[in-house]
């Protein structure tokens, strides 16, 4: 089983890079960034995770950019959006970032993708809250084409342009894997109609353990005529003990991803180290 580290870059976090090559130091298989492009002061909708918003959500820099160092500063360690918000981006200059990432890094971007929680900030953009889900579904479509075609073209309902030409494509065929994060069942279904992995968070899952809910996942893949093979779970939040590991591994899950806080080297080195430890015990 896998084990990625997710951080939130700061300005008062490790810098991508100097992180980056601590977890390829370790064994570590990907680093993860998240993105929010701004939190409005005048918000009702309350954060999922429970309290008051960490102040990193506020401060946390452009996952292309943090990704591009992180990619700069390794040659293995595998780079993920852990989750880019494609409801708040334009799919076409999107498509364009996400490939030159791959470019960037010899084909190891993972792209993980996220529909969003915060109403207002998903508002600002222009979105519609209640229709994000399709407006979703149309920019992953129209991006998938925008990678694999030599003159792409899409009509949707929010998606809507004629042939055009744009490079670079992916390093990855057909594309870099679209991991898709999401409660179940909702962010699994998403995941089976048209990404190439689900990756739940572990403790926002309100009906029941991540555990127990994966067997349900792999009977929705069958029952939608796709392959396990095409849709391997990442679960976001790692516990660090050693026997998790272990029970997350045997029932079959790709990778696991540790969070780590947004803080410099002498809080975060310790950290790795233990969490490199934990993996070595559990093979």
């Amino acid at each position: 089983m896998k084990i990625g580290a997710a951080m939130f870059f700061t300005d008062y976090s490790m810098a991508p890079d100097e992180l980056a090559r601590a977890l390829e130091e370790r064994g570590f298989e990907s680093l993860w960034a998240p993105e929010h492009s701004h939190i409005p002061l005048q918000r009702a909708t309350p954060w999922p995770g429970g309290g008051d918003l960490p102040k990193m959500y506020y401060d946390v820099l452009d996952p292309f950019v943090t990704l591009t160092a992180a990619a700069v500063a390794t040659t293995t360690l595998r780079l993920g959006t852990g989750i880019c918000l494609v409801v708040q981006r334009d799919p076409i200059q999107t498509a364009k970032s996400v490939a030159s990432l791959d470019r960037i890094s010899g084909g190891r971007f993972l792209f993980g993708v996220g529909n969003g929680w915060n109403r207002e900030e998903i508002e600002n953009h222009g979105t519609a809250f209640e229709t994000r889900h399709k407006l979703a579904r149309e920019r992953i479509e129209a991006m998938q084409a925008i990678w694999t075609q030599a003159k792409p073209e899409y009509h949707g309902e929010f998606v809507d342009f004629a042939p055009m030409m744009t490079w670079p494509k992916p390093v990855q065929k057909p594309h870099p894997p679209i991991i898709v994060g999401g409660a179940f069942p909702w962010g699994a279904r998403r995941a089976i109609r048209y990404g190439n992995g689900w990756m739940p968070h572990r403790v926002r899952q309100h009906y029941a353990d991540v555990a127990a809910l994966i067997p349900q996942f792999r009977q929705m893949v069958g029952e939608a005529g796709r392959s396990l093979a095409e849709l391997p779970v990442t679960i976001w939040g790692a516990k660090e003990d050693r026997d998790a590991l272990l029970a997350d591994r045997d029932l079959g899950v790709e990778r696991v991803v540790v969070s780590l806080d947004a803080a410099k080297r002498d809080a975060i080195l310790p950290e790795l180290d233990r969490w490199a430890e934990l993996a070595r015990q559990a093979g």
